[in-house]
């Protein structure tokens, strides 16, 4: 099949659905499908090889401009390109691009727009050039966000239309009043040009049918898959009175990791942990760095500094080490997370997971079986947990060996891969509303 992929980068910044889009796009390449990875606003940045292709298209600085100064929004494309090159959308995203939804409500009510906004030139372009590409057999749009161009690449392309759901609520319900009842307006009107919706996660199906009325009908699951390669289980493990605790992932206060840091507080003033550790490693964005140093300074207070090590942002390999050195992984989520691929990547390192009985990683950690769920926002639960694990080392063992190989058998990026084409093909072959096969269409 060809298919164009069309993801949305995130600044500077690790983000899961970058990763997530890129790991799918790359499976898809192994089966031998043709996938046009093409990101918009920035060039998406991965822990993995990058099969995205060069061009952006939305850039960042032009969607910026277009917004707040109307003399932009007819400039001549040619001259647009001047400030759409990649290596400048990558120096500005690298000092700072915005991209917290508390002030972008009114650049996201006009993306959503479509044509009406005041981004509709960026559109022309995209459809412009996808004209002059090979037709793709269907697109995928990386996530609501992205809706307001489902009907033009509909109308422009005459191809089905997807669009992943993947976590966008969470932005949606930071944006200030009215953007946030604008927003989610404009996507419910654009929910009729999308031929499927692909969720990534059975609790996530749910919950954006019920938060974009989307029928479900209309929704399939695709679950979360890693690249397993690099994620080889942890060697057997060794008689040891420690056990580290870990935790990897963005450092912001949604993450919850003042709640690990608190309950390893609890445990040590109750005489347990004597020998246990906890490490904690990942990207933190400049509005979450006080955060951080809010999190250093309390541990400090504690006298807990030696045994509490922030690491900082790790690339792939680095995380699997990371990973692999870990005795227990605790999420400790405070808000319904859609994706928890880290589970899945700590899980394929055989190293048990402790997460909060909520958003996706309910089913995750059920399907697997390589963890331990607790009451959401329970630092007792939580407690109580850590404490049960790190006493029974064959327990954290047996649980370690069954997360490895139920992600294997669950969620890998070539069974994301296969159950995306599954839908695609579906697509393609069914017969659009007045009867007529799509390929007929496409003739």
């Amino acid at each position: 099949m060809r298919i164009t992929y069309i993801t949305a980068g995130a600044g500077g910044m690790y983000c899961g659905s970058c990763i997530r889009d890129n790991a799918l796009a790359a499976a898809l390449m192994t089966q031998g499908h043709d996938v046009l990875l093409l990101p918009l606003y920035t060039p998406t940045l991965t822990d993995e090889e990058n099969v995205s292709a060069e061009r952006v298209f939305f850039g960042g600085v032009s969607v910026y401009l277009e917004q707040y100064l109307s003399l932009f929004r007819h400039t001549p494309w040619l001259l647009d390109r001047l400030w759409e090159t990649p290596w400048l959308i990558r120096a500005v995203s690298g000092r700072g691009l915005q991209t917290r939804p508390e002030a972008l409500g009114a650049l996201t009510v006009s993306v959503l727009a479509g044509p009406k906004g005041h981004q509709a030139k960026e559109i022309s372009k995209l459809v412009h050039w996808l004209k002059q590409q090979p037709v793709p057999d269907v697109v995928d749009l990386s996530n609501s966000m992205l809706i307001a161009l489902a009907r033009p690449l509909k109308d422009a392309l005459k191809v089905p239309v997807c669009c992943t759901l993947q976590g966008e609520d969470i932005f949606l319900d930071h944006l200030e009043e009215p953007y946030r009842a604008q927003a989610l307006q404009l996507i419910r009107e654009s929910v009729a040009h999308v031929d499927r919706f692909l969720a990534v996660s059975d609790y996530y199906a749910e919950r954006m049918c019920r938060y974009l009325g989307v029928p479900g009908a209309k929704v399939d699951v695709v679950p979360l898959g890693i690249n397993i390669g690099g994620y080889e289980p942890r060697s057997e493990e060794t008689t040891s009175d420690s056990c580290v605790i870990g935790y990897f992932g963005r450092i912001a206060p949604e993450k919850g990791i003042h709640l690990l840091c608190e309950a390893f507080r609890r445990l040590r003033e109750r005489g347990q942990y004597g020998a246990t550790s906890i490490r904690i490693a990942g990207y933190v964005g400049p509005e979450h760095r006080a955060y951080l140093e809010g999190l250093e300074r309390q541990v400090k207070e504690w006298g807990l500094e030696d045994d509490v090590v922030f690491q900082g942002t790790l690339d792939r390999g680095q995380k699997a080490d990371f990973l692999r050195e870990l005795d227990l992984f605790a999420m400790p989520a405070a808000y319904d997370d859609p994706k928890g691929l880290v589970l899945l990547e700590a899980m394929a390192c055989g190293v048990p997971v402790v997460a909060p009985r909520r958003g996706t990683y309910t089913e995750i950690v059920e399907r697997t079986g390589g963890g331990v769920l607790v009451l959401p926002d329970d630092i007792e639960a939580l407690v109580a947990a850590l404490a049960a694990l790190e006493a029974e080392p064959a327990r954290r063992a047996k649980l370690g060996t069954a997360g490895a190989a139920g992600v294997r058998a669950h969620y890998t990026s070539s069974r994301m891969a296969k159950s995306a084409t599954d839908i695609y093909e579906r697509l393609t072959r069914r017969q659009t509303p007045v009867g007529r096969p799509l390929a007929a269409v496409d003739g």
